[in-house]
């Protein structure tokens, strides 16, 4: 059974729909909703336990979102865009709340979410909001090392007795998917600057840059 692109069907095309109330996006603000709920878990509760299986089920949904979209033909244009907003708003709150717990370097928090700013800026000044580029294999693979290594370093704590096996495992994870973030981040970057050039510019634009 294949991870990656799980549940499509050989020689089905997939379309994006308009429908907006559909099973995929309905996990999708699942995963939204278990941001805040992990946050407070950790921080006010210091329930580090609760705080994985908050983790696990939102890692979770994000795999069963795209598997159940693209099964049962629930893509749509809502999806593509909340999908990855998703992920990235639980990453950084994921990063930014074991920061605070102590729990994680600063460093972490800075490599996850450097690269995502410099894109949204590129985003909103070409595009005026979001490019509509596919996800890349690297970007998956990243986003699974980044929601599995998490959960391990969150668990080490839990656990106690640090350092130990459980925490060595997270490291290992963390680092693989911080080395595909920033290796997605400049494969992304280029490809917002290629779509940009090839985007057809108004004609009043272009006769101004005309020299006459």
């Amino acid at each position: 059974m294949r991870l990656i692109g799980a549940g499509a069907r050989r020689g089905a095309a997939l379309t994006d729909h308009e429908v907006v109330f559909t099973v995929p996006n309905l996990l999708t603000v699942l995963r939204f909703l278990g941001v805040p709920l992990f946050m407070w878990l950790v921080l006010a509760r210091e329930q580090y336990g609760f705080g994985v299986l908050v983790l696990a089920i939102m890692a979770c949904t994000d795999w069963v979102d795209g598997y159940v979209a693209r099964r049962f033909d629930q893509m749509s244009r809502l999806g593509r865009v909340l999908d990855p907003i998703a992920d990235r708003l639980a990453l950084t709150a994921v990063a930014v709340t074991l920061v605070i717990a102590g729990i994680a370097p600063w460093w972490l928090l800075a490599a996850l979410v450097i690269p995502d700013a410099i894109l949204l800026v590129l985003c909103i000044v070409f595009f005026r909001w979001h490019p509509d580029l596919p996800v890349s294999v690297l970007g998956k693979v990243r986003m699974a090392a980044l929601l599995l290594g998490t959960p391990l370093l969150l668990l080490a704590k839990a656990v106690g007795s640090e350092p130990n096996a459980l925490q060595v495992a997270a490291w290992f994870f963390l680092i693989i998917g911080i080395a595909g973030h920033l290796i997605a981040a400049v494969s992304y970057f280029r490809a917002i600057v290629e779509k940009h050039r090839r985007e057809p510019r108004p004609k009043g634009a272009a006769a101004e840059g005309r020299p006459t």
